[in-house]
């Protein structure tokens, strides 16, 4: 095997243990993490650090027939999660996937956006990293509009030169 893939060892385990022998030179991406470090590697919302912390003992939860497509499998069963939260009132209905444990999780953590949103308001993470990707996009449509008004205005200036030219001869 070391033949056919010379970059990537291989791969040895011993009773539960997993032993990774490779070249010194093989891509970090290969290597298996260390222990402790499976969860640093996060992007997108996960890092959302500030978020508060959901009691258990102020929330109310249900579990209630979804709508939308997925017929008999839908009709069926009370896969969707309806999330109250006791003193502010706010509640969240989860009904993304089939499975009830992940529309659990998926509905705890939409609840602690829209806590952090109703507790800390325009200063909330949430609020500040949309408003951040809505300048993102005003800034590339801009940039965008003023290359093609370039784009026309060298078209017509292409095109006012050629009509000269052909008036000279």
């Amino acid at each position: 095997m070391s033949r056919l893939f010379p970059l990537i060892g291989s791969i040895h385990s011993e009773s539960s243990r997993v032993i990774w022998r490779g070249s010194p030179g093989i891509s970090p991406f290969l290597k298996p993490l260390p222990t402790g470090l499976t969860n640093v590697f996060r992007a997108g919302k996960k890092d959302l650090t500030d978020l508060p912390v959901l009691n258990e003992d102020e929330l109310e939860e249900q579990f209630v027939r979804g709508s939308g497509p997925g017929g008999q499998a839908t009709n069926k069963t009370s896969n969707c999660v309806v999330l109250k939260h006791i003193p502010t009132g706010i509640v969240v209905k989860c009904h993304q996937t089939r499975s009830v444990d992940i529309n659990r999780k998926r509905a705890r953590g939409i609840m602690r956006e829209k806590l952090d949103v109703a507790y800390k308001g325009e200063l909330s993470e949430i609020l500040v990293k949309k408003k951040e990707s809505e300048l993102r996009k005003q800034d590339k449509k801009k940039k965008a509009n003023e290359n093609l008004e370039r784009k026309r205005l060298f078209k017509e200036g292409l095109d006012a030169d050629s009509k000269a030219g052909n008036d000279m001869v």
